[in-house]
Parts: C-alpha cells; structure tokens; sequence
C-alpha cells in the first residue's frame, strides 16, 4: 500500500529548508499542529502525518498484532522517512509520540537527526523513585472505563487532558479528535500508551534534544520532564508558561518560539 494513502501524508513549507516531521498523540491527528505549521512553513520543509488507527489514516492497514508495542507506530514514522528518503529530519513528537520518535531514531539513525518532544512521558505509572503521574490502579480504572465506554470517557478526560478549564473549546475539540477515532483501534493504541514503559532507550538518546513541559499537566507532571531530561544526554529543558497537555494548541506562540529558537540552532 502507498504509503502517502496509508498514512494519510502532507507535505508543505519550504522545499529547500530542513524536513521537520510533526506526530501526533494518542486519540488526535495531524490537524492538531495546524497552529505549528503556520511558523515553520516558511524556512521548513513540514511533514504531516496520522498513525494508523488515527485520523485519516487507511482503516485497512490497522493490526493489533503491530500497534499492541510503540514499535509498530516507531515502524510508521520510519517508513513515511524513507518513503519521502528524509535525511537528518527533526521529530516533533507530542506525548506518546515523543517516546516513538525516540524508538524511530534507534531504528533509523540516518533519517532524524534532532527530537523536539512535547510534554513527553516515558512511562505514566508511578514506580520506585520515579513518579509518573499515576498508580497501577489508575491506569487499571482508566483502560477500563475507555474499553467499556469509549465516548464516555473521551468526553470526561478529554477536558481534563487539555487543562485550560476556563478555555472550554480547547477541551470539546479534544473531545470530537477522541470520538472520531475508531474505539477498537484507539483501545489498543491507548493499552500500548499508558502501559509502555520506554525510559531505558532514553539514555540513548544521541541526537540534539529539546524537552517541552507545561507548568501544570495532569498527564505529565513537571517530575517527568525532569527526568526525561536528565536522561537524556546534552538534551534542554525549557518549561513553558502554559496548562494542559497539549501546549502546541493551548499556549501556541510559546511553544512555536522555543520550538523556532531550537532548530535555528541545529546545524
């Protein structure tokens, strides 16, 4: 299968600029970046994609076998690269998808060169000396709830997820990008999310790396972006004066300034 039709490509901004590769977070897809793109167009080259299971990605190439790991969404993102042959790409990659592009780069080295991970988490449950947000019980209770009813639960978490409670269009868009997925596909991408454990491969981790975190977010609270951090060698840090997990939409203008003064100082 094409893998533009697959992955339901775009490709835009400037042809002879860097590539920057935008991904997506579990239950959204790309148009969730259409704030982002506006300041990169311009001396970027932008690609755009939906994970299978998402958006506008083609049903039929969905397999619960591939995307029970991040693994299978890591496979996607390298080959979109090396069906456009990207070269030292830059990963943007939000929540979950921070975590994937970390696995992208393992895989495919010569494909991306620098990561930008938006309110990142390696893992989501709380362990010993690591606090990750929540209790194995918490997770337990929330795959539940999503399994028995999904469109409940999209639209009780979704608001909660987005923060921004006095701003409650961000939370209803959320909530719409959650219902639109298909619950089966999204049951599975959510079991792979909120189970995963991938801070080994964050050590790794050898290209130049900026970590975005927001002030307050329930999903990854400000301990997580410390840690993720720390393990990553040579990697910045930079907290953003911004709600919520999802800063690209909530507080655009700061995220798209540290996202601009990090690539204008990759070589």
């Amino acid at each position: 299968m094409d893998i533009g039709r697959r992955n339901n490509v775009t490709v835009t901004g400037n042809p002879r600029g860097r590539t920057v590769v935008l991904a997506h977070g579990f239950g959204c897809d790309q148009n969730m970046w259409r704030l982002t793109v506006p300041a990169l167009v311009e001396d970027y080259r932008v690609v755009l994609f939906d994970y299978v299971g998402s958006g506008r990605a083609e049903p039929s190439a969905f397999s619960e076998d591939r995307y029970a790991s991040l693994d299978g969404y890591a496979r996607d993102v390298v080959e979109v690269c090396e069906a456009l042959d990207l070269r030292d790409a830059v990963f943007v990659g939000h929540s979950v998808s921070a975590m994937i592009g970390v696995l992208a780069v393992d895989m495919a080295p010569e494909r991306i060169g620098a990561l930008v991970m938006v309110a990142p988490s390696p893992r989501y449950i709380d362990d010993d000396g690591y606090r990750g947000g929540f209790s194995a019980e918490d997770i337990d209770e929330l795959l539940e709830s999503l399994e028995s009813n999904y469109l409940g639960w999209s639209a009780a978490m979704a608001p909660v997820i987005m923060g921004n409670a006095e701003r409650p269009e961000l939370g209803e868009e959320l909530t719409n990008s959650f219902c639109a997925t298909d619950p089966d596909m999204a049951r599975v991408f959510a079991r792979t999310t909120f189970l995963s454990d991938s801070r080994d491969g964050l050590q790794r981790v050898s290209v130049p790396t900026l970590v975005l975190e927001c002030t307050q977010d329930v999903i990854a609270p400000r301990e997580v972006g410390a840690f993720v951090h720390q393990a990553i060698p040579g990697s910045t840090l930079v907290t953003l004066d911004a709600t919520g997990h999802c800063p690209h939409l909530s507080a655009p203008e700061a995220s798209n300034e540290a996202i601009t003064a990090f690539l204008a100082g990759l070589r």
